[in-house]
């Protein structure tokens, strides 16, 4: 079962999203919000899967005196 089965999302829907996006954005920062939104997506899956492993590193580290 598709978790998004809700939305009942075809391709007259998604026309119609893609060029409100591009009319509230523009041409030109359509790819930097992409790139954006990917990084960022890539850092939750990284923290989701990550076990602890930032935590340990940041442990490792010295801590500077003040």
């Amino acid at each position: 079962m598709n978790s998004f089965a809700f939305l009942d999302l075809g391709a007259p829907e998604l026309i119609i999203i893609l060029a409100i996006v591009l009319l509230l954005f523009g041409g030109r920062k359509l790819p930097q919000l992409s790139r954006s939104l990917g990084e960022s997506m890539r850092e939750i899956r990284k923290g989701i899967s990550g076990d602890g492993h930032d935590e340990k590193k940041a442990e490792d580290k010295p801590r500077e005196s003040a």
